[in-house]
């Protein structure tokens, strides 16, 4: 699967979970906007990202580890999130942050 059509899944998974209408998303967005995401017409900007999921109330990290479990199409949540938590420590791991 393609990552525009993962991330339009994983934030029609969220949002619906949410129990949020694409007409929510107003005070950040268009519904057209919104639905052209979903639908895997267009990509967000990282400070679109950052609206959607406020939002949302969830992380953005969240909403792309969500697209990306369905991206890849095997690996579990758990994995992808190993994975990741590996990678953020070493990529880090030079720097005086945690």
């Amino acid at each position: 699967m393609e990552v525009r059509e993962a991330f339009g899944k994983a934030l029609r998974l969220v949002r619906l979970q949410k129990g949020q209408t694409q007409e929510d998303f107003s005070i950040v967005s268009s519904r057209t906007f919104v639905s052209m995401l979903e639908r895997a017409v267009t990509s967000p900007t990282l400070d679109k990202l950052d609206d959607l999921c406020s939002v949302l109330g969830v992380h953005p990290v969240s909403l792309l580890a969500v697209a990306y479990v369905y991206k890849d199409g095997g690996s579990s949540a758990d994995e992808l999130l190993a994975s990741i938590t590996e990678e953020v420590k070493m990529l880090l791991a030079a720097t005086d942050l945690p």
